[in-house]
């Protein structure tokens, strides 16, 4: 059996980006690639115009947390990484090696940062707050600029 999905564009500060939720909680969130064709419905489903709502207060420094379902598909370990990275604070950073000691797996460092970048929901996941040991960017599947400008604005926001 099919579960329903419903999906709208949501535009942001970084580019538009697509949401896809079931009929209970977000499974996708990420940003439009060029040259890739998207099937979208443009949904009003609830969760739809709540998740835009909240990235919109996220974006205007009105929101720290979010509040919607999340769902995304990945493995058991995938969805235990992105657990962890619910777990790092609004407008904060660690390395990839202490997510994964967070994580409870020291030695996993490659296979979280793997995880990291195989995130469907940007953002609300927040992989964005995960940098080098050396205290260098890193890499962020939706551009690294993306990255900046979102570490940016969270640490503009919590020193406000």
């Amino acid at each position: 059996m099919k579960i329903a999905q419903y999906s709208r564009i949501i535009y942001t500060p970084i580019g538009q980006m697509i949401a896809i939720s079931s009929q209970s909680a977000i499974i996708s969130f990420d940003f439009l690639q060029e040259g890739k064709t998207y099937q979208t419905t443009n949904a009003s489903h609830p969760l739809l115009l709540r998740l835009e709502e909240e990235i919109g207060e996220y974006f205007a420094g009105k929101r720290r947390e979010f509040s919607l379902p999340l769902s995304p598909n990945g493995t058991e370990f995938q969805k235990g990484v992105w657990n962890t990275l619910l777990k790092i604070p609004y407008g904060e950073t660690v390395s990839y090696a202490q997510e994964a000691k967070i994580f409870g797996n020291p030695k996993a460092t490659r296979a979280v940062a793997n995880a990291n970048g195989k995130n469907p929901i940007s953002i609300i996941i927040p992989c964005h707050r995960v940098i080098t040991s050396n205290g260098s960017i890193g890499g962020y599947t939706g551009g690294v600029w993306r990255k900046e400008f979102l570490l940016s604005l969270e640490r503009e926001q919590k020193s406000s």
